[in-house]
C-alpha cells in the first residue's frame, strides 16, 4: 500500500467512527458531535487504541501518516481560532462595561485561583512539569485552563439552546469574550521568552504597524477579496508569532482581533466556522489524541483531572454567583451563566497544545487537562436545560 492510501485510512476512520457513534447512539443532548470527536481522538490515540492493538494502531498512524495530519491539524486550529478572534465583539463589552468587568473578572479569577490550588497538589507527585517549564508557568498554565470558556462552542451551544440572539445569550458572551482576551494574555505572559524578548518587542511592535495597515486596505477591499487576504494576513501573523518566540497560535488569534466581523459578514462567519469544523478540525481531534499518555498511570491522570473540574466548576460557579449578588441578578441567574461559562472543549485544548508544545507541562498533564475538558463541556447541556425551563422568562419569552 501506499502512504496516500494509509493516509486515506486514517481520514476514513477520523470522519467515520465518531459520526457514527454520535449518529446512532444519539448523544447530542450531553455529548455534540465535536464533543464525540475530541473523545474519539482520545481513544483513537496511543494511551487507548495504541495500548489494546499496537499492531494495528502502528499499520495505519505510522510516523508518514502522523506527519501528514499534524499539518492539516495546524492550519485547521489557526483557522479556528483566527475566526474566534474575528468574532469577539468587545465594543459591547465596553458598552456594559461595568456589568462586564465584574462578572468576567470573577469568573476567570475564581477558577483560576482553585485551578492554580489544584496545580499545586498536583505538583506535589512528579510528572506534570515539563523539561522547558518554570513551576510557576505550570501552576499558571494549568490554573488558566481551569478558567478558560471556549467561545465558539459557546456560540454553537446556544444556538442549540436558542438563546444567542436573546439578552440574556448576548451578556453572556460579552462575558466570554473579555475573558477570551484575558486567557490569551496571560497565555503570552506565560510564554514570555527573556531569551527571545527582543525578537518579542520586534513583533508586537511589528504587528502593531501592521495591523494599521492592514485595517485601512481591508476597508479599500470588496468582501470577496477580503477572504484571500484575510487568510495571507493570517499565514503571516502565525509565521511572525512564531519566530518571535510565542507561538503560531497567539499569531493567529491576534490577526482575527484586529479584524471586524463585519467586513465579512456574520452568516458568512457562521458558514465558515461550520465548514472548518466539519471539514478539518476533527484532523486536529485525532492529533490532539495521539498525543494523550498515561505514563504515570491511568488512575492517577484520572484523579489529577478529577481534581482540575472540580477546581473549574466550584471556581466558576462561585465567581459567578459573586458577581450576581453584587449586580443583583433574580434568582437562579447566576447558576445558569455559570453552567454555560463552563464550556471548555477547543479553545481550552488548543491551550494546552501550546503549553505541551513549549514542553511547559508533560504528555501526562496534558491528558488530564483534556480529560477536565471534556468531561466539563459534556456537562454544560444536561446542567443548562433544565434551568431554562425554570427561567424561561429570562429568554425574553412569555412564561
Amino acid at each position: 500500500m501506499t502512504i496516500n492510501e494509509f493516509y486515506l485510512i486514517a481520514l476514513l476512520i477520523i470522519f467515520a467512527l465518531p459520526w457514527l457513534f454520535w449518529r446512532l447512539l444519539r448523544t447530542e443532548y450531553f455529548a455534540p458531535l465535536v464533543v464525540v470527536q475530541i473523545v474519539g481522538g482520545i481513544l483513537l490515540g496511543p494511551g487507548v487504541l495504541g495500548a489494546a492493538m499496537p499492531e494495528y494502531y502502528a499499520f495505519v498512524f505510522r510516523p508518514e501518516v502522523i506527519g501528514m495530519l499534524n499539518g492539516v491539524a495546524v492550519w485547521a486550529v489557526m483557522l479556528f481560532v483566527w475566526i474566534a478572534g474575528i468574532e469577539l465583539d468587545l465594543s459591547q463589552a465596553w458598552k456594559h462595561r461595568r456589568e462586564t468587568s465584574i462578572t468576567a473578572g470573577l469568573a476567570l479569577g475564581m477558577p483560576l485561583l482553585l485551578g492554580s490550588l489544584a496545580a499545586l497538589l498536583i505538583l506535589r507527585w512528579p510528572g506534570w512539569q515539563g523539561p522547558e517549564g518554570a513551576t510557576w508557568q505550570v501552576i499558571v498554565g494549568l490554573g488558566m485552563a481551569c478558567a478558560v470558556t471556549a467561545l465558539p462552542i459557546l456560540v454553537l451551544f446556544m444556538e442549540k439552546l436558542a438563546i444567542l440572539r436573546e439578552p440574556l445569550g448576548q451578556r453572556i458572551l460579552r462575558y466570554a469574550s473579555l475573558d477570551d482576551i484575558a486567557i490569551w494574555g496571560v497565555l503570552a505572559l506565560i510564554l514570555l521568552d527573556w531569551e527571545r524578548i527582543g525578537r518579542q518587542l520586534v513583533f508586537l511592535v511589528g504587528f502593531a504597524i501592521a495591523t494599521w495597515l492592514i485595517r485601512r486596505l481591508m476597508v479599500r477591499l470588496s468582501q470577496q477579496d477580503r477572504w484571500p487576504v484575510g487568510l495571507i494576513w493570517l499565514a503571516l501573523c502565525g509565521l511572525a508569532g512564531d519566530w518571535s518566540g510565542m507561538h503560531f497560535m497567539v499569531g493567529a488569534f491576534l490577526a482575527g482581533v484586529v479584524l471586524d466581523a463585519d467586513w465579512y459578514g456574520h452568516e458568512a462567519m457562521d458558514r465558515f466556522r461550520n465548514v472548518v469544523l466539519l471539514t478539518i478540525m476533527p484532523v486536529f481531534f485525532l492529533s490532539t489524541g495521539l498525543r494523550t499518555e498515561w505514563d504515570v498511570g491511568g488512575t492517577v491522570v484520572f484523579a489529577a483531572a478529577a481534581a482540575l473540574l472540580l477546581a473549574a466548576v466550584a471556581g466558576k460557579l462561585i465567581g459567578v454567583a459573586l458577581a450576581g449578588r453584587i449586580l443583583g441578578w433574580a434568582k437562579g441567574e447566576a447558576s445558569l451563566i455559570g453552567w454555560l461559562l463552563q464550556t471548555k472543549a477547543l479553545i481550552m485544548i488548543i491551550f494546552a497544545n501550546i503549553l505541551l508544545d513549549k514542553q511547559i507541562i508533560t504528555n501526562t498533564a496534558f491528558t488530564a487537562l483534556l480529560l477536565m475538558a471534556v468531561a466539563s463541556t459534556m456537562l454544560t447541556i444536561p446542567m443548562v436545560t433544565p434551568m431554562l425551563k425554570r427561567l424561561d422568562a429570562l429568554k425574553g419569552r412569555d412564561a
